[in-house]
């Protein structure tokens, strides 16, 4: 993928838009001349750039009174073991 296919592949994940607040928009002749510059850097012989993402997950909660508690430890009646041999070595 070149850097604008790249930038194509990123809105459809939603991904381009992160900022809390946003500058004005980026000029279309901007962002082609960038995307040319970074092809030309960057690019392998075959055209395409490398490109990394990194996904980042956060849980939270706080207890309540509602909320189902936790088992005896060890009371587990399947060992993630077994689970592991039954399911872990699938291609």
């Amino acid at each position: 993928s070149t850097a604008l296919e790249l930038i194509e592949h990123l809105r459809a994940m939603g991904e381009t838009n992160a900022l809390s607040q946003m500058n004005t928009m980026l000029k279309r002749d901007t962002a082609l001349a960038t995307a040319a510059i970074y092809d030309s850097m960057f690019a392998s012989e075959d055209g395409t750039v490398p490109a990394t993402f990194q996904v980042i997950y956060m849980t939270g909660w706080k207890e309540h009174s509602s909320q189902q508690k936790p088992k005896r430890r060890g009371s587990a009646t399947v060992s993630f073991k077994d689970i592991q041999t039954q399911f872990g070595n699938q291609s």
